[in-house]
This record gives C-alpha cells, sequence and structure tokens, in this order.
C-alpha cells in the first residue's frame, strides 16, 4: 500500500496549481515531492540510524523552503539564490535542467546549511563522537536515496517538459545520472562542512560572516547555473 504525507501532499497541491498555470516554479518542487517521498518511506523502513531526528529534518527542510515561496510571493524579502529561482521561471530562455538545478542549489546549498545548524546547535555539544558519526551517515546516505530517485525525476519530471531529453538519456546510458549525483553528493559534503563552521563561531560577527559567504557561494553558482558565468563557471559547479 502506497504511503502518502502530508508534507508531499502539500507539495503535490501546489505543483497542480502551478502546472495548470504553466508556472515553472512546478518544475522543482515536483522533483522535490519524489525525492521527499522516498526519504520519508527511507524512514519508515529503519535505513537511519535515528528515524525521529531525520522526520524533523526533512519537515524543517520543507518549512525553509515554503517560507522563502511565500516571502517572494507576498513580495516581501525572500533569500538571495530563492529570487534568483523564482524569478527564472517566468523566463522561458532556460531550459527544464537549468529551473531543476537551479532549485537544487537553492535549497541544498543554501537551506540545508541553516536547517543542519537548526538541527544540530542543541545538542551537538553533548553528543559523543559516536553519535556525531551517526548523524553524519544519516546525511550521506541522503545521496543514495537521491540517485535512486534521480531516473524516475528525469522520467517524470524532466522529459515531460523536454521530451527530448529520453534521447539524451539513452544515449548517455547511467552517465548524466551519475554526473548529477557526483554533483549533489559535493555539495551536501560541503553543506555539511558549512553548518560545522557555524556550529564553530563563537560570536553573532563571525556567524554574519559564514552566512554571507553560505549566502555569495549559492549566489554564485546560481548566476552560473543561468549561464551568466560562461563555461567556466558551468565546470566550477561540478
Amino acid at each position: 500500500m502506497t504511503t502518502t504525507f502530508p508534507v508531499v501532499n502539500r507539495m503535490n497541491q501546489q505543483v497542480s496549481a502551478w502546472e495548470s498555470q504553466n508556472d515553472r516554479r512546478s518544475i522543482f518542487l515536483n522533483c522535490y515531492a519524489l525525492m521527499t517521498t522516498n526519504m520519508l518511506r527511507a524512514v519508515e523502513d529503519q535505513q537511519f540510524h535515528d528515524s525521529p531526528w531525520v522526520t524533523e529534518l526533512l519537515h524543517r527542510f520543507a518549512d525553509y523552503y515554503f517560507d522563502a515561496l511565500t516571502a517572494y510571493d507576498a513580495r516581501s524579502t525572500a533569500p538571495a539564490v530563492w529570487q534568483l529561482a523564482f524569478d527564472a521561471a517566468v523566463d522561458s530562455r532556460y531550459h527544464v535542467l537549468q529551473h531543476l538545478i537551479l532549485g537544487v542549489n537553492a535549497h541544498i546549498n543554501y537551506d540545508l546549511v541553516f536547517v543542519l545548524v537548526d538541527m544540530l546547535c542543541c545538542e551537538w555539544n553533548d553528543l559523543t563522537p559516536q553519535q556525531r558519526q551517526s548523524r553524519y551517515e544519516d546525511h550521506c546516505l541522503v545521496n543514495t536515496i537521491i540517485y535512486q530517485t534521480i531516473d524516475i525525476v528525469q522520467d517524470q519530471v524532466v522529459e515531460r517538459y523536454s521530451p527530448a531529453m529520453d534521447l539524451v538519456d539513452k544515449a548517455m546510458l547511467r552517465a548524466d545520472e551519475w554526473l548529477l549525483h557526483k554533483m549533489i553528493a559535493t555539495w551536501r559534503e560541503e553543506v555539511w562542512h558549512g553548518a560545522h563552521q557555524l556550529l564553530a563561531c563563537d560570536c553573532q560577527s563571525d556567524t554574519e560572516r559564514v552566512s554571507q559567504q553560505v549566502e555569495q557561494r549559492t549566489v554564485h553558482r546560481a548566476h552560473a547555473i543561468l549561464g551568466q558565468r560562461g563555461v567556466r563557471g558551468l565546470l566550477e559547479l561540478m
């Protein structure tokens, strides 16, 4: 029996609304809903060391996305990297993959850093080395689940918007999935270390400095995804 999850239902309802309006913000959110479904199923299957901790992290992660969306729609101050991603959705020049990776960049390279800090800040100093390692291993297991979901995302999301991508997928066998997985895994490793940097800050000025570095890095990558930094910028994404 297929399990339904309230947070995924919320995502899918928004996707349906956007698809009826030809709003390309649906591309990333559709992908995100598929990924979240598989993460929560993995939690149900007891694949993580600490299922309640991972469940809370997944829901806080989704809250960050919806908070950015609410701010953007209210013409309030959304994070700069989300502002770029949401603005790009109305520009027909951009490919489905650019819309998708813009969202991945914003949600992983920006949001996830701060979600991890939210989750770890009150417990980190009290965790044993083994418990810290377990947190890290749960973080890394997500990479495997992402890899297992990429093919579904290609079939159900990317190829709907760009049917020619089916030919690319077949021609490259699984090389395209591997490249995307490698990029995301590299980003998520960087995110883990970025969260550690923030946890180690011992004053507000240090926290602000590191937070600004996180934002600048994600905005820099967003410009590269949009093709504004040439081939070199695209190569640096990896």
